[in-house]
């Protein structure tokens, strides 16, 4: 039975996109068949962190009324498979939501896992994306403004029946200032299972249109995703060490390349 789960947060910003991406990346490294659709057909980012930008058949035409799901499908990273929301004002127009359910139904034909990457907020396509899920990660920052919206997205997806798998804590710092894993489970009422580090190289692999889990494995936050994904699916996770010696190597490399 295919699992359908929304990546959700009640604030913009924190981080969602990315987490979904690379998630759906992580979960086809271990061997799932996972689709990854774009529900935030407004700001649509996905595509982007993926490089996949420019698709000619989006989630837009499909809602619109223009084109059929399965020209919109376009095989990602490590076999994910992405439905891309693409940017188009015209379509934008002529979006119908009550056109999800037929496209999620072709979707989770022969998968096994869909993520669905939800816009920030309470917007009736927020909800939609909400309610067509059966199971829910929310994601948030531990800052006091992030958790409250975090809250709102929690009690509107109690109210459906969703099964909150977890919170996941973006772009963590280990900073006093901040909320610890313990506060944040018990404003939300929901166990933390992934916290992911404040991480330079996501926003590196980002400029660079690739997921932090191909572009740099041995990092921090690409760790912490695996490790997630690794979580979902009940597989076991051996954390990739950093190679400190390859750094060095390579700064005595290039310093003798200087000669």
């Amino acid at each position: 039975m295919t699992r359908v789960i929304t990546v959700a947060s009640g604030k913009g910003g924190v981080g969602k996109t990315t987490i979904t991406a690379n998630l759906g990346v992580a979960l086809s490294t271990y061997g799932e068949r996972v689709v990854v659709l774009d529900a935030d057909i407004a700001m649509a980012n996905l595509e982007l962190i993926l490089g996949m930008e420019g698709k000619s058949v989006t989630l837009h035409d499909v809602l619109a009324g223009n084109a059929s799901i399965e020209d919109a499908v376009y095989e990602g990273p490590n076999g994910v498979r992405v439905v891309p929301a693409g940017i188009s004002l015209e379509g934008l127009r002529n979006v119908k939501l009550d056109r999800l359910e037929d496209a999620l139904a072709y979707l989770i034909e022969d998968t096994d896992i869909l993520l669905i990457d939800a816009p920030a907020g309470l917007e009736k396509d927020a909800v939609a994306a909400l309610a067509a899920a059966d199971e829910l990660l929310l994601v948030t920052t531990p800052e006091v403004p992030s958790i409250s919206d975090a809250l709102k997205t929690k009690i509107v997806a109690s109210k459906l029946d969703i099964n909150i798998i977890g919170v996941v804590i973006n772009r963590e710092q280990y900073d006093k200032t901040f909320l610890s894993v313990e506060e944040v489970e018990t404003i939300l009422e929901v166990p933390v299972i992934a916290v992911i580090p404040d991480d330079p190289e996501v926003s590196r692999a980002a400029a660079f249109g690739e997921p932090i889990v191909i572009k740099n494995p041995k990092s921090p936050a690409s760790n912490a995703l695996m490790k997630l994904a690794a979580d979902l699916i009940g597989e076991e996770y051996q954390p990739i060490e950093p190679d400190k010696q390859g750094v060095i190597a390579k700064l005595i490399t290039g310093l003798m390349g200087r000669r």
